[in-house]
């Protein structure tokens, strides 16, 4: 196979390449056009020439929403989510220190009353829904003076075709006031984070009655506030179980659009993408730097992800990428998860209000503080539901991600040859996608087809390359970025 640009001939004709198992096919020689066209809205920056490097394939576009993601989109309320929040708001505090066995106050009863809840969305899926409540005893460490069970509420659907492909939606179920060891004080937690918790139950609500490719977890995990047990809990497990867990994410304070000097912005969510993994080793890192790879971790290439798929023209939201772990002083159930290896990010509202997080309840030189649903944008937070739904379903219905993604450095070349193999899921074909080293995200999209190699016109000194699987449907999976091999 050749491609050419529209106006420049390929400096090779077609370079043999010999795909995995007993298949053999051609590796695809591409090539560059005279000019790139300009990226859509971007104008060269200091020293930026935006017509290099000159290189094959098409602009890429984001990701087509389809029917169904349509559907799943429209169904999202925020009545219900609202019902959700001051649901779990009245149930006094759910600090992790609180009872586990009072039927009305405390995280037991937040817990149990989640449990229904999920069970009720379970019995519409036609038995493709079970949900567990994984717990274990934390022995006393940092912030639980005594032995404490952590006890998270787990809903899993199945998937239909590929199951031990595994994405993760989450929320924090727990709550504090401004003494993290005050377990007795109302700690009403609406936007931290009864939010999280609303968006992983009202996406388990719609989900239900559906069938994704592969299978998703919505999770209520416990014990964030005391130093993200429940989350570790379940990252672990998920490990030591050998799950393919492909992606995660938590939601961790997204339900107000409104700081605390009154900016407002209501159509922003962040998402926070870890940089360098913290799973890496010392010589994995050193590789990764000098490659240039500080921006291509899994968690970079799950938020670019994001941005192609959550169009603010379905979910009424721009997801605002944010490259590091978190904000300063604070931590998230992402963190877990990324320490296991696993692709994780967080989604937080883009302008916090500090009077409303982690406050005891009270009116102070006339000013209310303590985290109430009075302060809460419900409207907001289903918009963020519809970002975590295009997210996760595209996700489920895509092909996973293709594995063991090399370039060949085995010798000075002016082109780049990449090799992969499958992942699971079923691609029927592979793009390879680029982009100038110094650009956030990916600009140019070549279809190589159903190949397992492909050489490309273009130095891979000069640009940043991944490779990404494409389903049946159209759905791509997030890219991967290549390795010496």
């Amino acid at each position: 196979m050749s491609i050419s640009g529209p106006t420049q001939p390929t400096r090779r004709g077609v370079l043999a390449g010999t795909m995995a198992g007993t298949t053999v096919g051609a590796a695809a020689a591409l090539a560059p056009s005279a000019q790139a066209a300009p990226a859509d809205g971007r104008s060269p920056g200091p020293g930026r020439d935006d017509d290099w490097p000159a290189g094959p394939g098409r602009r890429l576009r984001p990701q087509p929403v389809d029917r169904e993601l349509r559907a799943i989109l429209r169904e999202v309320d925020p009545r219900r989510i609202e019902r959700t929040v001051r649901r779990l708001a009245a149930f006094g505090t759910r600090h992790t220190l609180s009872s586990q066995n009072d039927p009305q106050r405390g995280i037991g009863a937040a817990r149990d009353w989640i449990a229904e809840q999920m069970r009720g969305y379970a019995r519409a899926s036609g038995g493709r829904m079970t949900v567990t409540l994984p717990s274990y005893v934390q022995e006393p460490a940092p912030r639980i003076p005594v032995p404490t069970r952590i006890s998270n509420v787990v809903a899993r659907l199945e998937g239909s075709t590929d199951p031990g492909r595994v994405y993760v939606v989450s929320g924090h179920y727990d709550s504090r006031a401004t003494d993290v060891m005050d377990a007795e004080s109302d700690a009403p937690g609406a936007d931290d984070d009864a939010s999280g918790v609303a968006i992983a139950m009202e996406l388990a609500r719609i989900m239900a009655t559906r069938r994704p490719a592969a299978t998703i977890l919505f999770a209520a995990v416990a014990g964030e506030e005391q130093g993200l047990y429940g989350a570790a809990f379940l990252a672990r497990s998920l490990k030591a179980e050998g799950v393919d867990v492909q992606a995660m994410f938590t939601d961790d304070i997204v339900g107000a659009s409104r700081a605390d000097d009154g900016t407002r912005d209501p159509r922003s969510v962040r998402l926070f993408v870890q940089g360098l993994p913290s799973s890496e080793s010392a010589e994995e890192i050193e590789q990764r730097g000098t490659l240039g790879g500080e921006n291509d971790s899994p968690a970079r290439q799950l938020g670019r992800f994001v941005t192609e798929v959550a169009d603010p023209a379905a979910t009424g939201m721009q997801v605002r990428l944010v490259y590091r772990l978190d904000r300063y002083l604070r931590g998230g159930d992402h963190r877990p998860f990324l320490e296991e290896g696993y692709p994780a990010a967080r989604f937080t509202e883009p302008n916090e209000d500090y009077a409303h997080q982690h406050q005891d309840v009270r009116v102070e030189d006339g000013q209310q503080y303590g985290d109430l649903p009075e302060f809460c944008d419900f409207e907001y937070i289903a918009r963020v539901a519809r970002v975590n739904a295009a997210a996760v379903w595209s996700l489920a219905q895509a092909p996973g991600t293709p594995v063991d993604v090399t370039v060949d450095t085995t010798q000075l070349t002016n082109d780049t040859t990449l090799t992969w193999s499958p992942g699971t899921g079923g691609a029927t074909s592979y793009e390879v996608v680029w982009r100038p080293t110094e650009e956030p995200l990916w600009e140019k999209v070549i279809d190589v087809g159903d190949t397992t190699t492909a050489t490309v016109d273009l130095s891979k000194d000069n640009v940043v390359f991944g490779v990404r699987s494409v389903g049946p449907g159209g759905h791509r999976s997030p890219a991967v970025f290549p390795v010496p091999g």
